[in-house]
């Protein structure tokens, strides 16, 4: 545990933010007329968890041969994942908020995003 502490930590915290946000209940906003734009939040949440791993798993491994594929699992799987339990437990443990697929599509965009952004940086700035 110690080390993801040290190798990821902000990782950790947007990880909280996340939890936090998906279970806390939303106050009503003036933005709850845009339509869909939950699906936006949804989307730069994901993309924030997903490229903050990626970057921390960049930064933190730049110069041993840690494979690839250990990113992919952490920084785009994991999150995917997480975001399927996390629609479930709404859907089914929660009174005020629902599961919906269309927020996984949305988490999952997020993840997918941020790895695409992820692996142009690891080109660019990470020979």
């Amino acid at each position: 545990m110690l080390y993801f502490l040290k190798r990821y930590p902000v990782s950790l915290l947007v990880i909280s933010a996340v939890v936090y946000l998906s279970f806390f209940r939303p106050p009503s906003t003036e933005l709850d007329g845009i339509p869909n734009i939950d699906k936006v939040v949804h989307v730069c949440m994901y993309f924030g968890m997903s490229g903050m791993l990626w970057f921390e798993f960049l930064r933190a491994h730049r110069r041993d041969h840690t494979p690839l594929w250990h990113a992919w699992v952490g920084a785009f799987l994991c999150p995917v994942l997480f975001s399927g339990v996390v629609e479930l437990l709404q859907a089914y443990c929660t009174t005020y908020r629902g599961g919906d697929w269309l927020d996984f599509a949305a988490n999952a965009t997020g993840a997918v995003l941020a790895s695409a952004v992820a692996l142009v940086v690891r080109k660019k700035f990470f020979k």
